[in-house]
Parts: structure tokens; sequence; C-alpha cells
């Protein structure tokens, strides 16, 4: 059993109800504890009952690190699109150099941190169906399980008020008690049967396709990427901890994640880092060009040296790489990278990857680089400002946080967020799959088309459809 025996969360309290009495609004005051192992998913399920709706879910493709939050102590969020990443980051910090927090430890992702996302475009019109998100959303949870490198840590956060006083300690305690007591409970995933599977204005979509294919013809274009939408019916109400358990079995190598907003939950397996920092070390992916997995061995070998001569694929990676350089070269004193593409295979398809490291200059954030870094050429286009603008024209989908980073920041400046693809937005008995192509001068409609159909496997796959 996961017990914590010692507490400087009592004393925090306390001085955290003067600090906001002083200051006139809530003061943080956190927590960590190292503690015994909790299964990751186990952890997140414990916070269904009462913390349905507010709950996230993070894990690394190289499973280094987890990080779940159940409860939300403080939420940032807005609607506003222009300088959203300026804003958001100042709040973050405002609220950060007022809180009182004890760690002893030096670990990224541990202590405060808050976790969510933006979405894709701002300006372009809202619809219901991402009616729960704000364009920025990010949740400050009151309970952190981080498991960094094997080692579990509890993260306790507590907003306190002038109104609060010592018995507030207590009642966190009890609480946090009872759920690292129903952590260590085996939880039942239920499965729901999928009724029926219906693709969103296929034709349409199609035909957008062909009139953008024109327009790269003779215009300024170069590239512009255009989603769909795969609408899942189910008969009862899918559980996002039944689909994460399997996205967690099936997509091992990408990024896992869920992010809970007022019942809805986004969810995804994606193998595309957008850009991590630790320190002044910044990491990230340059990800276009795909094919499908071989059923061999040979046939696997066969279509991954197909896609590292394919000119079309390569011309695509090559805008991937190119912005993406560009983009840190402003921000870092240094940029490596190699001189060719490799593969990066994952159970359903394989891509052509780059991946890019940087030393960035002094006072550069985290936020500073997603901003420059989003969207990349592989979710936009190119250029980038002219693509987005076409996608804001011609695509009739609400793109919500589909393509768009998704990820964590923590108190130390340090985090990682990646492009939140092969992903999915459940919304009680239904579910909404999202799926993207580049389209350049030369594509193929249909072509394109089949890529769109490649890339819902995963998430089809989780939530119990079939492949075609």
């Amino acid at each position: 059993m996961v017990t914590i025996q010692e507490t400087d969360l009592k004393e925090g309290i306390l001085l955290a109800v003067e600090r906001a009495n002083t200051l006139g609004r809530p003061v943080l005051v956190s927590e960590v504890h190292k503690i015994e192992a909790i299964e990751p998913l186990s952890f997140f399920h414990t916070g269904k009952e009462r913390y349905l709706g507010e709950r996230f879910f993070w894990k690394d493709p190289s499973d280094e690190t987890f990080i779940i939050g159940i409860g939300i102590a403080k939420q940032i969020q807005s609607d506003q699109d222009t300088d959203r990443f300026f804003h958001v980051g100042k709040e973050w910090k405002c609220f950060i150099d007022e809180a009182i927090i004890y760690n002893r430890n030096t670990v990224m992702g541990v202590g405060p941190l808050m976790f969510g996302g933006f979405s894709f475009d701002p300006y372009k019109q809202k619809t219901t169906l991402w009616s729960k998100f704000a364009h920025s959303l990010f949740h400050i949870p009151k309970y952190m399980l981080s498991i960094i490198a094997g080692q579990a840590y509890l993260t306790t956060n507590v907003l306190c008020t002038r109104h609060d006083d010592s018995t507030l300690f207590q009642k966190v305690i009890d609480e946090r008690n009872r759920l690292l007591l129903s952590a260590q409970t085996p939880q039942q995933v239920a499965e729901v049967r999928l009724a029926n599977t219906v693709e969103i204005a296929p034709d349409e979509w199609k035909r957008s396709v062909s009139e953008v294919v024109e327009d790269l013809k003779s215009g300024p274009l170069k590239k512009v990427v255009l989603a769909r939408e795969l609408k899942l019916h189910f008969e009862g109400k899918v559980d996002p901890e039944t689909v994460l358990a399997h996205l967690l079995r099936e997509q091992h190598e990408s990024f896992i994640f869920a992010l809970e907003a007022n019942g809805d939950c986004f969810l995804g397996a994606s193998p595309e880092r957008l850009v991590k920092k630790r320190g002044d070390q910044v990491f990230s992916t340059c990800l276009a060009g795909s094919i499908r997995r071989g059923k061999s061995e040979d046939e696997d070998l066969k279509y991954g040296e197909q896609l590292l001569k394919d000119e079309k694929n390569l011309i695509e990676h090559r805008y991937v790489v190119d912005m993406i350089k560009e983009a840190l070269e402003k921000r870092c004193d240094q940029v490596e990278l190699p001189d060719s593409p490799q593969l990066m295979k994952i159970r359903d398809i394989q891509h052509l990857y780059t991946p890019v490291t940087g030393r960035i200059k002094k006072d550069t954030s985290l936020l500073m680089l997603v901003e420059d870094l989003h969207p990349t050429p592989a979710l936009g286009g190119l250029p980038k400002k002219e693509a987005v603008e076409k996608i804001r024209a011609v695509e009739s989908l609400d793109r919500g946080y589909y393509a768009a980073p998704l990820g964590w920041l923590d108190y130390r400046e340090n985090g990682e967020f990646a492009v939140s693809i092969r992903s999915a937005l459940i919304q009680g008995k239904e579910a909404s799959l999202f799926a993207g192509c580049g389209v350049v001068a030369d594509s193929d409609t249909e072509s394109e088309y089949l890529e769109t159909s490649l890339k819902f496997r995963p998430m089809l796959t989780a939530l119990g459809g079939k492949q075609s």
C-alpha cells in the first residue's frame, strides 16, 4: 500500500492562506513525495467517480515519462484568438511566482505543472463539436502521479483562499489517502459495442482536395493539409480508460494522451513530437511522408524502401525539415539534424522521420517554441499563413484540438508538446475521429483519401472498429 508519512502540507496551507489574505487572490501550495509504484491507468481510473471531466493522461514514446492528473486545482483557459501562447505563459508564470512549493526532487515533470493544449486555428468558426474546449485550456491538477524513469512521485496541489484555515489540511489528507487506497485496487474497464460508422461528407472532402490541387498548380501555395472526420456511434457510453488501455497495448511507440473537459474527452496516440525542452536543450521531430506497413518482413522492407525513394513524400518531408530548422534557428544558438530522413515504424503505418536538436538562447520559453512551430507544414501547409487561411476557407471540419499542440509545462519551464494527431473526441455514446493528408500540386484525390483511411486505423482499432 502507498502511504505518505511526513508532510509539509499543513505548514504550507497556513502560509498560503496568509499570503492569499495579503494578495487578495488564491495562492497555490504544492507538495511532492516519492511513493511506491502505482499503475498509471489505475490512478487515472481512480478519479472517474469524483473527478470525471477533470482528468488527464500522458505517456511519452520511450515510457520514460507518465503524468496523470486528477481534479482541477486551477484552470488556465481562454477563447481569445490573438497572443494566446503569450497570455497562457504569462498567467502561468504569475501563478507560479506566488506559489509555495515543497519539492526536493530535480527531475522534470513533478511539482506544480499545467497540462493541456491549444486549438488548431482560433480564427476558424467554432462548432458545437468542440464547445466544451476553450481555444486554450490547461489544468493544474489537485493530485498528480508522475512516473519518471521508473520512479513514482505524487504531487498534491491545494489552492488556498483567505477564507480557508487549518481544517483544509485534514480534508486534503483524507481525500488523498482515499485516492491512493483506491488506486491499489484493480479496476474493471467496460467494453461497449460499436453500432455503426459514418464518414462525414467524403465526396465534399474529395472535391475540396481536387480544387486545392488546381490552386496549387498556379498560386503561391506549395502544400495544404486537408483533414476529415469519421463518426462512430456506440450502444453505450465509451469509457476513456478502455480506449487508453487499447492504445497502451497497440500504439506503444507513440505519445498516449487524454484530456477531459466538462464530460468530453480528447485522446489519441500521436507519433509526432512538436517540441521538448529540458533545461537549455530542445528536441523536435520532422514527421511527414507515410506508407502502410507490410504483412510480412520482406513486404514491410519493400514499402519502407519505396517511401525513402518516393519524390512526392521526400519533397513533403523536406518542407517540414526546412520550416522546423528555420524556426529553431531563430531561438537557438545551435541546431543539429541529420542530412537525410530515416523510417519511423509504428503499428499501422511508417513515416519519414528526421530528429532535430538545439541549444536555446536565454529567455526563450517552451511556449515561444510551440507558437513558432505550430502548425508545421505536416499539419498546416506551406507557406504557413496562406495554408492555414486556405484550410479555414475550404475545410468544413472544425478541427478543434486535432493536429494542434498538446502537452505539459512544469514550474521549472521544462516540458513537452506533441502534435495531437491519430486522435478522437469522445462524447458519451459517440466518437469523432480525425485524419488529414498533405495535398501538393501532383496529388491524386483517391490516393489522398486512402491515406486518410490508413491514418484512421489506430483510433478506429482502439475503439473496436474494423480496418478497411
